[in-house]
């Protein structure tokens, strides 16, 4: 009776494993479509419906809201598993913990930990909202791995966790109801957004992940850095390089060398797997190496920041459109090699249905390698990280090229090396067998220990702008590392530092990042071939966010310790609450960011603030630049709270100074474009933050005219003012084209348009002369050879006809990178900065002023005062910006010019330069002022 219960109770719950299954919902069933369909596309609210369908019908299927979109939609990650696996997550996420970390533990323990283990991969799709393949594959990866029972789902189910995460939730939204929009599927496109896919920055979303201003970034950075620190992490894109269907690991040279070299056999690994799937199932066009643009070189992306935290990123690019389109004839794509083993061939007709599919395949490939080499994935993590902490436990120097170059160059100059011809000839080393450099010359650059690798940092919290120090600090924690706060004051090398301090060490396990983000990046030189032109990286050469931010850290090469405390891993900090004294009034730091956000709250309660145009003997506070505030009852409270939220620091002051000029709020405009500009939203976001008021206008406003009866500033950023021949490009080098009006709903049609020669620069022209203020930024400089003034460009060259033409790669050559300028400190644009700062530079403008510049009232802001100004990143011929102009400021007629050549908003990463902008945003109401005017 017993025995005849238990088969009955086992039927009754196969029978209900059963009827749970079939209820999982297709695809299909949910959207009316298959995942692949042509001219069909799901939208984000259709997905999320699914999503939770799939997590409540499935027991395979966790749903996780992983936080707000900054259009305030919930963003979803899938947890995918075994129900077994599913039981016991905390378990296995501790796990992984513990072996990212690699604190103290040791290798037997290591190994028992990766044998216990779960392997922990994470899958997004969606991040830029137009490669719609990508949201797309997801949907149905999560399908298949909640309903299938072959035997590899049900291996890779028991041996991996997946977090399927949903890159972009506003982007897919957008997107895909822009698609669906025409009735006839014929007119169906992606193409020619009116807006940007994510609220403020669009594809730049794909470059904020070692700074997480965005929502999303910080959502999917709190899962991948401090949550379950995947040991893979697999990001898919579009597109693969013509004639191809797509791009994927490995990837081209150079790498960055603070990596551990597991992390580049792993990318190996995993490249393998998934090219040798591909072709298993007869799925050509794979391309790698150098068959593609993509590296292992720039941090800051959603893949690369995972690899400077040890787990292994990889990243393919591949085709396909809901919209059939077709594989051209590139013929030097139809070439077996190295880079594309099995090229695809030509074809008329691919369909959406081969991208997804490709995608899954992809996908299994990465999970197959997973599940059958857990414990080595596991394992492997760990390794890195343990050799991580033993790197910053001694000394250790990092191999770069500038270090391979100072030996050749100390044995050149030494000794005549006839075998080093670097004319490309022996690019394999044949002839260098048993090299005559003796080993004094290798000890000299790898055993010199002023060249070591520091073993920490200290950020002292008595420095000008300890608020943004802060901010700095949490971009790290953000991100996964480990810092600690003195407790105390301390001395280390002889230098005394305040409580409050942050220390960062290099002895943990995420120590790739934590150099990443406070060394110079050395990139090597990297051409077509000897003599031939540049290789462009795939994105910056040089980012080192410290100094973008402007944070001063002192560098210790040796061991140290103090009264310091670790603080919880993601525990954000707060800059330190000032007190606010009783005075007459109060002075505020140009020097701090922050000071800004306070002034703009000040005014637009209606609370007078001026500002100092000269010193005060005797007083360092009371410095050209600061602010002033008469310390009324609305100030006060304003200031109190500043203090205590911003860390504002206050001076108090008996009376208001000699030489300060009342301040005006500015009715301020910010250009933007159909579609949407990255770099004004980035600007848009940065003003937000800083509470300016502002109005975004388009071509067809400036247009219009009448601009000084509605503003008093207008802005535009980088690509907005074309050259004075031709149309300016956008970020891949052609000048796109807007729709027709009668092609685009009604609402957006007033952002149609560019600005033009003929109608947008004299009214631009008519504006400054009325008394308006622009400010130019990037290309958009070019309003000043637009507009006759006495400057020209100070990178050319003349040809044997006495023709001045631009330098040529081979000669010049500055891909993003971190540069060092000097800057006017005098100047009222750059009140607040230090007389040598760091820019953000990507073969910007650079000017010459005529001789009849200063007489014309031209001023310079910036400007490149040595031969050698390269601070991070690649700079080939950087000599040539000596005594080049990087910014200025120029009176037209009661108006006012200032024309920025480096991106000083740069992605909201730059924030040691947002002074350049904010100092230009102000009115002043007195006549004093307009001598200030005149002065800068």
């Amino acid at each position: 009776m017993r025995n005849k219960l238990l088969v009955t109770l086992t039927a009754v719950g196969l029978f209900c494993t059963t009827a749970v299954a079939q209820n999982i919902p297709s695809p299909k069933e949910h959207f009316g479509f298959n995942i692949g369909d042509d001219y069909q596309l799901a939208n984000y609210t259709q997905t999320a419906a699914y999503f939770k369908k799939l997590s409540a019908t499935s027991n395979r299927v966790q749903l996780v809201d992983i936080g707000k979109t900054e259009e305030g939609r919930d963003q979803y990650m899938l947890i995918i598993s075994s129900p077994e696996n599913l039981k016991l997550l905390e378990k296995y996420k501790k796990i992984s913990q513990q072996l990212a970390r690699a604190e103290g533990i040791s290798t037997e323990q290591a190994r028992a930990l990766a044998a216990e283990g779960k392997a922990v991969v994470w899958i997004d799709g969606g991040l830029h909202a137009t490669e719609v393949v990508g949201t797309h594959q997801l949907i149905e990866t999560a399908w298949e791995l909640s309903s299938r029972k072959d035997p590899e789902t049900l291996r890779i189910l028991d041996n991996v966790i997946i977090l399927m995460t949903h890159a972009n939730p506003d982007g897919q939204e957008l997107v895909s109801n822009w698609y669906m929009r025409n009735a006839d599927t014929l007119k169906r496109s992606v193409d020619q957004l009116p807006v940007l896919y994510q609220k403020y920055i669009g594809h730049d979303n794909n470059r904020d992940f070692y700074i997480m201003n965005m929502k999303e970034s910080v959502n999917m950075g709190r899962q991948l850095f401090l949550e379950w620190m995947p040991q893979i992490m697999y990001n898919h894109h579009q597109r693969g390089p013509e004639g191809s269907v797509l791009a994927g690991p490995p990837y081209r040279d150079p790498f960055n060398y603070f990596f551990d070299p597991l992390m580049i056999t792993g990318i190996d690994a995993l490249g393998a797997a998934m090219y040798n799937r591909l072709n298993a199932e007869d799925k050509p066009g794979y391309t790698r190496l150098n068959g593609s643009s993509f590296s292992t070189w720039y941090n800051g992306g959603l893949r690369t920041t995972t690899q400077y935290h040890n787990m292994i990123g990889l990243l393919t690019e591949i085709i396909g459109n809901p919209t059939p389109e077709k594989i051209p004839v590139v013929p030097q794509r139809l070439i077996p090699n190295g880079a594309t083993p099995n090229p695809v061939t030509p074809q008329n007709d691919w369909r959406f249905k081969r991208s997804i599919d490709y995608s899954v395949s992809l996908n299994y490939a990465v999970l197959d390698y997973a599940a059958r080499q857990r414990d080595e994935v596991l394992f492997n993590i760990y390794k890195m990280g343990k050799n991580a902490i033993e790197k910053g436990s001694q000394d250790s120097w990092t191999l770069s090229p500038k270090r391979s170059e100072a030996i050749t160059a100390a044995f050149k100059k030494d000794n005549v090396d006839s075998t080093d011809k670097n004319d490309g000839s022996d690019p394999y080393g044949w002839m260098r067998r048993g090299s005559n450099i003796p080993m004094k010359y290798y000890d000299a650059v790898f055993k010199d220990p002023a060249g070591r690798d520091p073993r920490g940092y200290i950020l002292p919290a008595d420095q000008a702008d300890f608020p943004t120090a802060v901010k700095f600090i949490n971009a790290l924690i953000k991100a996964g590392i480990q810092v600690q706060k003195a407790d105390a004051p301390f001395t280390v090398a002889g230098k005394q530092y305040p409580a409050g301090s942050y220390i960062v060490k290099t002895n943990q396990a995420f120590r790739p990042h934590v150099l990443d983000m406070f060394e110079p990046q050395d990139h090597p030189n990297d051409f077509q071939y000897p003599g031939g032109p540049p290789i462009r990286p795939y994105d910056a050469a040089g980012w080192t966010l410290a100094f973008q931010m402007g944070v001063q850290f002192d560098r210790i090469l040796d061991s140290f310790d103090g009264p310091f405390t670790k603080l919880p891993y993601g525990a954000l900090q707060t800059p330190p609450k000032a007190a606010l004294a009783t005075a007459g009034g109060y002075l505020l730091s140009a020097r701090e960011n922050n000071a800004f956000i306070a002034v703009n709250d000040l005014m637009k309660a209606g609370v007078k603030v001026y500002r100092l145009t000269k010193g005060v003997a005797g007083n360092d506070k009371a410095v050209p630049g600061n602010f002033y505030v008469p310390a009324d009852g609305k100030a006060k409270e304003i200031l109190q709270q500043s203090a205590a939220t911003l860390g504002l620091k206050t001076t108090g002051i008996s009376k208001r100074p000699a030489g300060t000029v009342s301040m005006a709020p500015m009715r301020i405009a910010l250009w933007d474009t159909y579609g949407g500009s990255m770099p004004s939203g980035w600007m848009r976001w940065i003003m937000e933050q800083y509470h300016f008021p502002f109005e975004v206008i388009y071509p067809q406003d400036i247009d219009t005219g009448n601009l000084r009866s509605k503003f008093d500033a207008i802005i535009f950023a980088t690509r907005a003012i074309p050259p004075v021949s031709g149309a300016e490009p956008n970020r891949y080098g052609y000048a796109p084209k807007d729709p027709l009006p009668a092609d685009i709903p009604e609402q957006y049609r007033h952002s149609l348009g560019k600005i033009t020669k003929e109608k947008s620069i004299p009214q631009i022209k008519t504006f400054l002369e009325e008394g308006g203020t622009v400010i130019t930024i990037g290309s958009s400089t070019n309003l000043a050879y637009h507009l006759g003034l006495p400057v020209h460009n100070a990178l050319v060259e003349k040809d044997n006809a006495g023709k001045e033409k631009p330098l040529p790669g081979t000669k010049y050559f500055v891909p993003g990178s971190i540069l060092q300028v000097s800057f006017d400190s005098t100047h009222p644009a750059a009140w607040g900065l230090p007389a040598v700062g760091d820019v953000n530079f990507d073969n910007s403008p650079v000017f010459r002023l005529d001789p009849d510049a200063t007489g014309k009232g031209i001023k310079p802001i910036a400007w490149f005062s040595t031969d050698k100004p390269l601070h991070s990143g690649w700079a080939w011929g950087q000599a040539y910006l000596k005594d080049g102009v990087a910014a200025f400021s120029a009176p037209v007629g009661a108006g006012m010019l200032y024309a920025f050549g480096p991106e000083i908003t740069f992605r909201a990463q730059s924030l040691g330069t947002f002074k350049l902008l904010f100092n230009d945003l102000y009115g002043m109401d007195t006549k004093e002022a307009k001598l200030v005017r005149k002065k800068g």
